[in-house]
């Protein structure tokens, strides 16, 4: 159904906004997200509020796709645009990629395909900022993207950012915590689904989109952010979430499952993943917290010494040791180099990632293990309900590394008191880093 309101802002748009499209250009709030399902109006909306203001001297708009490629599609943005404003007085250059209007407004069109283009934009001026398929970039372009959204202080021209996009992507995950489950004010989810839009054929799209697996189609053919891929080890109901730790913590173990591989645009590599797990005197276990990252080695290396210091020396790290040398010589560097002060270990991982997510899986439908509440929550749910068919095991192999610590600890547990107690371990030597005059770290 079209809207019944009028088009507020200008003549270069050949259509009347659907009533969501309207929306979307009406707001005023700094950032906004348009779209979930297929077939939305996205790059329509996005369009639509880009030339809104091109009757305003001085008014620039920047809209971006990955790649050049995303840009020039038929159908895409640029093709779009030019269907939209040939044969009107605005003015295309081709070398910039640009349409110039009467008024000396511009609508520019670029790509950020590598982490680092962003910063081709450093100098520039922009008062509207779209990005179609937000969750193809990553998070710290469009963090950057903000710096550019400037304006002189005679005009009145609103400063916004806006996005559109289905959910999927290597960026999923950042734009659902920032838009859909996000309550900061200023941050405005418009959704839109195919029955939004009346210009498309509904009944052949629909078709195509059952094509697809369960799980791409329910996201394009619903919108729905919060569709996951079930696994077959853990459902999230297993694991309740508490607002208190105990007192009497047995152990503390944090599981480093380590990865050097910075985000990019178009991929998603693996993340480092460190798991914090306390075993209370209540017999139960604790997940206390959740770091991941993807960044350079040094940056992970940062990661986890300030972990460790937020952690405190109680906490026991373990990094898991890969095969041959090169898993010899990181758990040395780290020993020696990164985390000096601390207690660390390395631990060779032993059978398939199934079989060592097997015990926890056994623990938790029992109801032994909890979760601290706290930001994290959400995306580790999301990977541990989906393994091992989800697109990333990082926070569970972490999980498996910690938990396996803990029972090894606590089996060797006995024999190392005796031996300490009888004078035949130094314990200052201890190979477990136990001690045995502080009962809050035995269990009774």
């Amino acid at each position: 159904m079209e809207s019944s309101l009028e088009i507020p802002w200008t003549d270069y748009i050949p259509h009347q906004p659907t009533t969501k499209q309207l929306a979307f250009g009406l707001l005023d709030t700094p950032e906004a997200l348009y779209g979930g399902a297929a077939g939305g109006g996205k790059s329509d909306a996005l369009l639509m509020a880009a030339l809104q203001h091109v009757n305003t001297p001085g008014y620039a708009a920047l809209l971006l796709r990955r790649s050049y490629t995303d840009l020039s599609l038929p159908g895409a943005l640029m093709e779009r645009a030019k269907e939209w404003l040939m044969g009107s007085d605005a003015r295309w250059r081709d070398t910039e990629k640009t349409w110039r209007f009467p008024s000396g407004a511009t609508m520019t069109f670029g790509y950020l395909e590598r982490l680092g283009d962003e910063y081709r934009y450093q100098s520039s001026e922009f008062q509207f900022i779209a990005f179609d398929e937000l969750t193809q970039f990553a998070e710290s372009q469009y963090r950057y993207l903000f710096s550019r959204l400037r304006r002189l202080g005679s005009t009145t021209i609103p400063l916004r950012m806006r996005a559109a996009s289905n959910p999927g992507g290597p960026g999923h995950e950042w734009v659902r915590q920032r838009f859909i489950d996000s309550d900061v004010e200023g941050r405005v989810f418009i959704p839109a689904t195919l029955d939004d839009n009346p210009y498309l054929d509904r009944e052949s799209y629909i078709s195509s989109l059952m094509e697809l697996d369960p799980l791409t189609r329910q996201r394009l053919l619903k919108g729905d952010w919060s569709a996951r891929q079930e696994g077959t080890l853990f459902k999230r109901e297993w694991f309740p979430v508490v607002d208190e730790l105990p007192v009497m913590v047995n152990r503390s173990v944090r599981f480093w499952d380590l990865a050097a591989t910075p985000m990019r645009p178009g991929t998603d590599p693996d993340y480092t993943a460190g798991v914090r797990v306390d075993y209370g005197a209540d017999g139960l276990y604790y997940v206390v917290d959740v770091q991941r990252i993807r960044a350079t080695p040094g940056q992970v290396e940062a990661l986890v010494r300030q972990t460790a210091m937020m952690d405190g020396s109680r906490t026991q790290v373990v990094i898991e040791q890969e095969p041959g040398a090169s898993g010899v010589n990181t758990i040395h560097h780290y020993v020696t180099r990164v985390l000096a002060d601390y207690t660390v270990r390395g631990q060779r991982s032993t059978g398939s990632k199934v079989e060592r997510a097997g015990p926890v899986s056994s623990q938790a439908e029992v109801g032994n293990v909890r979760l601290y509440r706290g930001p994290w929550l959400g995306p580790f749910l999301d990977e541990i309900e989906a393994f091992p068919l989800g697109g990333h095991d990082d926070q569970v192999d972490a999980l498996s590394g910690a938990m396996m610590r803990l029972r090894t600890t606590r089996a060797a547990e006995p024999l190392v008191h005796q031996l300490v107690g009888a004078r035949r371990i130094d314990p200052a030597r201890n190979p477990l880093g136990l001690d045995p005059d502080n009962p809050m770290y035995w269990d009774r």
